[in-house]
């Protein structure tokens, strides 16, 4: 088993799936964290005021993610569209996580366990 800090996502728009090998200490075996969901906003009184509020769930909802990323050493993001792309530029501009080694993939909607096996996987575990 590594001893590097791993971890992996499949994300979308509403929801990441977080599998990580390590708590705040120690690296071990990989687990799955709490899944993260996004507040969708509904119903706005202007396209302008839909916008921001759009934005600023997304960072609400990168935040939450990268809260669960912190003493990462190489993250494996995968998922439909092009959020993982958005959310590794949001990781790149944060100070922290600059140089964080990221790999991209996509993939389709999984379960919790086929994250945690598809996580393994990359990472040989």
């Amino acid at each position: 088993m590594s001893e590097k800090k791993l971890a992996g996502i499949w994300m979308d728009k509403e929801k990441a799936i977080v599998v990580k090998n390590h708590d705040a200490q120690n690296a071990f075996k990989f687990f799955l964290c709490n899944p993260v969901k996004a507040e969708i906003q509904h119903g706005n009184s202007s396209e302008n005021a839909g916008n921001n509020a759009e934005k600023t769930n997304k960072a609400k909802y990168f935040k939450e993610v990268e809260h669960l990323l912190i003493n990462s050493q190489e993250v494996y993001i995968t998922g439909p569209g092009n959020i993982q792309e958005e959310f590794k530029n949001y990781l790149h501009e944060t100070a922290q996580f600059k140089n964080l080694k990221v790999h991209l993939d996509t993939a389709q909607q999984m379960s919790d366990e086929q994250v945690l096996e598809k996580v393994k996987e990359y990472f040989n575990a």
